[in-house]
C-alpha cells in the first residue's frame, strides 16, 4: 500500500517568486472540533522542510490548512489596507486514502489558487 502524506507549495504569483516565511497551520476537523495539529513555517523554496503530516502520522478524515498570507505580504512590502483583503486563507479538504495529498497554494494581494498537486 502507498504511504499516505501531506505537502504543500506555496508561490507568490504577483512577485514571481516562492513564498518564503509563510506561517501555514494544520487542523484536523471532526465534526464541530477543529483540532490543531501542528504549525510550519516555509523555506527559501516556498516549501515545508518536513512534510505538513507525515506518513507516521497520516489518517483519513478532513483537515484544513490555515495560511497567513497577510503577515507574509507585510513581510514582503505590500502595502496594507485596513482590513487586509486577504489575511488568512483557510483550505479545507478531505484525504480519503493512503497517498501523496499535495496542496499548493498561489498566491497575490488580491487572489488565491489551489488544487490537488501530485
Amino acid at each position: 500500500m502507498m504511504p499516505g502524506y501531506l505537502t504543500t507549495h506555496v508561490l507568490d504569483t504577483a512577485l514571481g517568486c516562492p513564498a518564503d516565511g509563510l506561517t501555514i497551520e494544520l487542523f484536523r476537523i471532526d465534526g464541530e472540533t477543529r483540532t490543531h495539529l501542528k504549525t510550519l513555517t516555509t523555506n527559501s523554496d516556498g516549501r515545508t522542510d518536513e512534510q505538513i503530516l507525515p506518513e507516521e502520522s497520516f489518517d483519513i478524515g478532513i483537515y484544513e490548512l490555515v495560511f497567513h498570507a497577510g503577515a507574509y505580504l507585510d513581510k514582503v512590502g505590500v502595502v496594507p489596507e485596513s482590513p487586509r483583503f486577504l489575511d488568512t486563507i483557510p483550505i479545507r479538504f478531505g484525504m480519503s486514502e493512503p497517498s501523496h495529498y499535495h496542496v499548493p497554494l498561489l498566491i497575490s494581494p488580491y487572489g488565491y489558487s489551489t488544487y490537488r498537486g501530485s
